[in-house]
């Protein structure tokens, strides 16, 4: 481990033309007690590194995307696939990746749901919990993160006032920090955020893990009841 982190270093400081693919850990592997998934903070350590571009969260067509777009980006590029069985959120047709664009899911404008990876259909989810409350929800996925769609963040920030951001990641070092060091300076409002804390992982099926840490649709939803209860009118 210490090895690899140590030689991605060599990749920034050269500025080398590199791109980096970090699969997440596959649900068996965690049944047999590899808790890596849930214990990391993986695109903190590449921002520490000084990787600028940094996306999240593909599979299927959306990774060949983003794989035609590292190999026409200059610098290192890292991203990070999908093992476990997810589901897909965009066909074949009408989808296209864009470094630092991050495409609008659903509408809405009373609170906004921002998530990558594993946790977009858990948003999405959690966006239908809200409809049943008459709560409009906009929800974005930031498959994205460096650099991030300023315009999206900023827009949704002004126009709906409350933010939740959802990640199977540290809540630190990685999606909920950029949005929360962005909006400090320029449109602070009403956060919460949705991933691990400081504590060990554990091992058990996909759905077992995202239960066990909080990583849910009914968490998300109530995170945003939180943040619109406490967002200036």
């Amino acid at each position: 481990k210490m090895q690899g982190h140590a030689e991605i270093g060599i990749v920034t400081v050269g500025e080398r033309a590199t791109s980096l693919v970090g699969p997440t850990t596959d649900v068996n592997g965690l049944k047999r007690g590899i808790n890596r998934i849930f214990a990391r903070s993986g695109a903190g350590a590449y921002f520490l590194d000084g990787i600028q571009d940094v996306s999240q969260g593909f599979k299927k067509r959306k990774a060949e995307q983003a794989i035609e777009t590292a190999a026409r980006t200059e610098g290192p590029f890292y991203m990070r696939t999908l093992r476990p069985k997810t589901p897909v959120i965009y066909d074949d047709s009408g989808y296209r990746f864009q470094l630092g664009r991050w495409d609008r899911l659903r509408d809405g404008s009373d609170v906004t749901l921002i998530a990558c990876g594993e946790l977009v259909k858990a948003a999405l989810d959690a966006a239908e919990i809200l409809a049943g409350e008459g709560i409009a929800t906009r929800v974005l996925n930031a498959s994205s993160l460096r650099p991030i769609d300023r315009e999206a963040l900023l827009g949704a920030a002004r126009e709906t006032g409350a933010i939740v951001t959802a990640e199977d990641h540290f809540v630190h070092g990685g999606l909920s920090g950029l949005v929360a060091e962005t909006l400090a300076e320029e449109n602070p409002v009403s956060l919460a955020f949705i991933g691990m804390r400081d504590r060990y992982g554990t091992s058990g099926t996909w759905e077992e893990l995202l239960e066990y840490f909080g990583l849910t649709p009914q968490a998300i939803a109530e995170a945003a009841r939180g943040v619109m209860s406490r967002k200036s009118h």
